[in-house]
């Protein structure tokens, strides 16, 4: 039988216990910053098929009247303002946890985009944003004639 001697190092867990506590306060930070960024930069889905480009947008406890869609030189830009409710004086916050403030997002757009037929609609906080291609941009079938 085989003994091995190892030489006790009493800082070793403090070494860890530091590395873990600077972990999750840089992942504590991460985290807010993530969570501030939701409602500035709003999530979407960007899908494809043969004829046009669809976007949506998440954007909840927003009004329509409260987004602005702008194309401009090949840029969409998608922003608008997530106003606070009015606070009331008889009622005592504790925490506040709802985002408010404005949001704006900016996407190139392919050049196979029709950007004067760009079509939006805004339901239960979704903004969907249907962009047809351009004719020409299109694939087409082409026959084989027979010889």
């Amino acid at each position: 039988m085989e003994s091995r001697l190892t030489r006790l190092d009493p800082f070793a867990g403090l070494t860890r216990w530091g590395e873990t506590l600077d972990q999750f306060f840089n992942d504590l930070g991460k985290r807010d910053v993530a969570e501030t960024q939701g409602l500035l930069a709003p999530a979407l889905d960007i899908s494809e098929d043969k004829g046009s480009l669809r976007i949506t947008a998440e954007l909840p406890g927003l009004d329509k009247k409260d987004i602005a869609i702008e194309v401009k030189e090949g840029i969409l830009t998608i922003r608008g303002e997530k106003k606070m409710e009015e606070e009331s004086k008889d009622r005592n916050y504790h925490r506040i946890e709802r985002r408010y403030g404005s949001f704006y997002r900016a996407l190139a757009l392919p050049e196979t985009v029709d950007t004067a037929k760009i079509e939006a609609s805004f339901k239960n906080g979704v903004l969907t944003l249907a962009m047809p291609k351009r004719e020409e941009t299109k694939p087409k079938t082409i026959a084989i004639k027979a010889e």
